[in-house]
């Protein structure tokens, strides 16, 4: 393990998800979020085409994001116990910032559009980084929310897909560690083929 706590690498390492509903105040300013946005843009991104973009919901635009979210539930659920329209109202009051990335592919390119959807993920993966690196802590969701059409209608238009709900903030308390594969579990050497 490489232990040079003021390396790069090191802070890469030591990066993890926090839970969204335990994060507190403060969250990133306007100027860290700024920082942590362009940081998640410089993702590799074959032909250039930028397949993804952020919308930032503010904090006081968090109760319509909650209407929205619940209205959407109800008609698609109109069945709805309290419960879960009560996990509706909190899924979009969670954590001091959200950010949803929107995956907005580029069809007419001759880019593969699974190119353009792995450029996605590393702009996500990105921005969590980012979040570490400036002292907070990150949490990428997507759940019913993120593959209703009335609540992606609300951020953009199809072809896009909601690719996650970004919620930024600060740890409660400390944040477990999570079981991880063994390097010797997901890394191999190639064999070439015989004959």
């Amino acid at each position: 393990m490489f232990n040079d706590v003021s390396s790069p690498l090191s802070l890469l390492l030591t990066r993890r998800s926090g839970k969204a509903r335990d994060m507190v105040a403060p969250g990133p300013n306007q100027e860290q979020m700024a920082a942590i946005l362009a940081a998640a843009a410089r993702t590799p991104d074959h032909g250039k085409l930028a397949p993804w973009r952020f919308v930032m919901v503010a904090s006081d635009q968090r109760d319509a994001l909650a209407s929205l979210i619940i209205d959407a539930y109800r008609a698609e659920r109109p069945e709805a116990g309290r419960l879960e329209i009560e996990a509706m109202d909190q899924f979009a009051r969670q954590a001091p910032a959200l950010v949803v990335m929107l995956f907005s592919p580029r069809e007419a390119s001759k880019i593969p559009l699974w190119e353009q959807e792995l450029s996605c993920g590393a702009a996500g993966m990105n921005l969590l980084q980012a979040t570490h690196a400036t002292g907070f802590v990150g949490c990428w969701l997507t759940g019913w929310a993120a593959y209703d059409e009335t609540v992606r209608d609300a951020f953009g238009t199809a072809p896009e897909r909601i690719a996650g709900f970004f919620f930024l903030g600060s740890p409660s308390r400390a944040l477990d560690e999570r079981p991880r594969p063994a390097p010797v579990a997901v890394i191999s050497k190639w064999t070439p083929p015989s004959g």
